[in-house]
This record gives structure tokens, C-alpha cells and sequence, in this order.
């Protein structure tokens, strides 16, 4: 079969198209003939091998990849072989091999994939659509809310402008560059919003009409961090899941007291479990897939074009979740 290797860490150029050998099921394992593989930012850090990454960076040559849907073709000793032939997605864990035409998980951590829906969908849904999940259950978005999602065309962002239009909420959505507007605004923002163009915080400002923001989703941190920040009215709520600028949005103690805020933090384990962790998480996603009720944006590239993928995904260059199809 053919994967993605790197027999060495650094930049997108280590990413190797090659035939390696197939993997086999162990005990409690079955096999999926991948339709779709993840990627996610984390990958490129263990791409890179930077000494500052939170988890153990893995052994060379390794096979990136995180997430995979597929059609199992192969199942291990202790697996009921009504699974060959089931359409499933998987989360398998950091660094496991996903960039590949087959990839092997233990049965208790696939996932069935609900309906007619699409593989690469279905692989956006189990990773950034559980984070999406827990982050709308800190917000609890209403109708009376006027909401900023800074970072609107990203893969979170998508589902956050859905979830908030449908929870009839007036949404302002804000991308860097043209495209990624045009994107905002066709998956239902009520306005969409340049922040790298000249004077994007006075269209801001025209945007909200006379309103004041009252929830901000806050991803990207800096300078948009603090601007979104300042437009949240006296009692709003300011959920925090990132900071893709390279530091946090700065905000005193003083500047959330004396407008009467709440700034609370999305993300970590005590959250997760609060929400019975990641396998409910993940099957509530899919639930809201096969109902219609979110729709992830997807960037797709070919298998071999890996490479191209990270160097897209680093430079901000996509929209949504980027997958990779054999």
C-alpha cells in the first residue's frame, strides 16, 4: 500500500509518498480502507520534531495522522466479522499512522458512520466537531445573542457560525482574505468581516448596527483578540479555545470586573469528562451530521500531496478541516 512517511523531522519537504507494507489487525483491531485521513495542526509539529511539543514526538520513520474513515476490510482474533465491509471512522490517537491507505484501531474506538454521510465529513465531525460540541456547551447560545467567531472560515469556526444561526442568534463572522469572507458569508453569517483588510474594525462597527456584542468565541487571540474583545457589552461571555495569533488576548482583571464579563476556558479533561468523554463526544457529533444540523467544511488534497497540505495548513491557507483521500 501506499502512505505518507518522514524519515526525518523539518519541514513539508520530509513528507515521502512511498509503498510501505500493510498493516495487520491484532487482537481487537479491525482494518479500514481509508476513503479519508485528517489533518491537524499538531501534525505539523511532530512533523517539524519541535522540542516544545506537549507530547512525545514519534519514532522515525513514522506514518503522520490522527483520524481515518474508510470501509474495514480486515478484522482481528476477537472481532465479529459483521464489522468487514461497515463504513466507520476512527480517532486513532497521536501520531498513529493515519496517512495511509489502510489503517488498523481497536473495535471500542470506531464509530459506525451514520447514514449516507460523507467520509471526509464524517472525519471532520469526530475530531473538530466533538471540540466544536463542548465549546457551544460552555456558550450556550440563545436567540437574544449577538456573536463574534473570529477565525469563521476555519474548520471550528464553520460549525460555530452554523450552531449560532441556529440557535437564532445574530452572528458576525470574521476571516483573513477574500475567499475565506465569501465562505462566511455563504455558510450564513450575517455579515462577514476581512480582519486583514485596511479599517476592518469600523465595518465591524457597522455590522453590529447600534448592538454590542454580547458572546465572542475566541480562537485566534492578538490584536483581533483584543479588538473583538473590546466590542462585547457590559455582561458578556468570552469563551476561549486558542490562540492561533501566538499569544492570548490580553485582558486585565480590571477590564473583565468593571464590564461585568465572564471569560471561561473551552478545552482539558475535567470539561470532557463533565461531558462523558471523547467516544460521546464523538457519536453526538455524528448524530448532528446525520440530522443536517452541522456541516463541516472541508479542504481536500490527494494523498501525495500531503506535503502541499501541511504547507497550506501553515500558512493559513485553508478553509475548514483538511483531509487527504487515497
Amino acid at each position: 500500500m501506499h502512505a505518507i512517511r518522514h524519515h526525518a523531522f523539518g519541514g513539508p519537504e520530509v513528507l515521502v509518498y512511498e509503498e510501505v507494507p500493510e498493516p495487520e489487525p491484532g487482537p481487537g483491531q479491525l482494518r479500514i480502507a481509508t476513503r479519508a485521513a485528517g489533518v491537524h495542526l499538531l501534525d505539523t509539529t511532530f512533523r517539524t520534531g519541535a522540542k516544545d511539543s506537549p507530547y512525545p514526538l514519534p519514532e522515525l520513520p513514522a506514518i503522520p495522522g490522527r483520524e481515518a474513515a474508510g470501509v474495514v476490510d480486515a478484522v482481528g482474533e476477537g472481532v465479529d466479522e459483521s464489522w468487514i465491509g461497515k463504513r466507520v471512522v476512527a480517532h486513532l490517537g497521536f501520531a498513529s499512522a493515519g496517512y495511509a491507505e489502510k489503517a488498523v484501531r481497536e473495535v471500542e474506538s470506531v464509530h459506525e458512520i451514520p447514514g449516507d454521510a460523507d467520509f471526509a465529513e464524517a472525519v471532520a465531525m469526530i475530531g473538530t466537531g466533538r471540540t466544536a460540541l463542548l465549546i457551544l456547551s460552555v456558550a450556550a447560545v440563545t436567540k437574544e445573542d449577538v456573536v463574534l467567531v473570529p477565525a469563521a472560515a476555519g474548520g471550528l469556526g464553520t460549525l460555530l457560525v452554523q450552531a449560532s444561526k441556529r440557535a437564532g442568534a445574530y452572528v458576525i463572522g470574521l476571516a483573513g482574505g477574500e475567499d475565506k469572507v465569501r465562505q462566511v458569508a455563504a455558510n450564513g453569517a450575517d455579515a462577514a468581516i476581512d480582519y486583514r483588510a485596511e479599517g476592518w474594525t469600523d465595518v465591524l462597527d457597522r455590522a453590529l448596527e447600534g448592538r454590542e456584542a454580547s458572546l465572542l468565541f475566541d480562537s485566534v487571540g492578538g490584536e483581533v483578540g483584543r479588538a473583538t474583545f473590546d466590542r462585547l457589552a457590559f455582561g458578556g461571555r468570552m469563551v476561549v479555545f486558542g490562540w492561533s495569533a501566538g499569544k492570548a488576548t490580553e485582558a486585565t482583571v480590571e477590564d473583565i470586573v468593571g464590564r461585568g464579563l465572564t471569560v471561561t476556558g473551552a478545552l482539558g479533561p475535567k470539561l470532557l469528562a463533565k461531558f462523558g468523554g471523547l467516544k460521546a463526544l464523538e457519536e453526538r457529533s455524528l448524530e448532528e451530521l446525520a440530522a443536517g444540523r452541522l456541516r463541516p467544511a472541508v479542504h481536500r488534497f490527494k494523498l501525495s500531496e500531503a506535503a502541499e497540505a501541511h504547507r497550506a495548513l501553515e500558512h493559513r491557507g485553508t478553509t475548514g478541516k483538511v483531509i487527504l483521500e487515497p
